[in-house]
């Protein structure tokens, strides 16, 4: 019965579905004499387990408190230029020769575009010219190709009635 329990047990701390009395119970049973012997494989486990348990680090751990100052030091830093960042502007900000030089600008701009607008309406009717004299000159194309079949025509009419 108690093999039984062991191994219900086992499977158990295998699903990770153990309490801490039943762990208990199972380090109990592999640190005694009477361990069955197809078990005998988890022995080794628990005493790893109850062996470390019983270990302590004594060595002292140094802190290092320069990397904290400076950290700070790197924030202060940040929020001083986020601040001069958004105040700056404020207090520098355009004056009435940038604003009237940005106006300018902007005017310029407007023309520039306004002639390009017309550039490009003067070309696109120049377009359509040009698509227009495409179109005679395939037709005087087509002309061309019937006036060679009229002339082989001929030919052929009086090689017949000389005949």
């Amino acid at each position: 019965m108690v093999l039984n329990n062991i191994e219900n047990l086992l499977v158990k701390y295998e699903n990770a579905e153990t309490t801490l009395q039943e762990e208990a119970q199972l380090k109990a049973y592999f640190a005694s004499d009477n361990v069955a012997p197809h078990l005998e494989h988890y022995r080794s486990l628990f005493q790893y387990f109850a062996n470390t348990q019983n270990e302590s680090y004594t060595k002292d751990v140094p802190l290092k408190t320069n990397r904290r100052s400076m950290y700070q030091w790197i924030s202060v830093a940040a929020v001083t230029i986020l601040m001069l960042g958004i105040m700056i502007p404020k207090v520098f900000g355009p004056t009435e020769q940038d604003i009237k030089d940005q106006e300018l600008a902007l005017a310029t701009y407007n023309k520039t575009m306004e002639a390009f607008n017309l550039v490009s309406l003067g070309m696109n009717k120049g377009k359509d010219q040009l698509k227009t004299l495409a179109l005679v000159s395939e037709s005087i194309e087509d002309g061309r190709a019937s006036a060679s079949r009229l002339n082989e025509f001929n030919k052929a009419t009086n090689k017949i009635f000389k005949n």
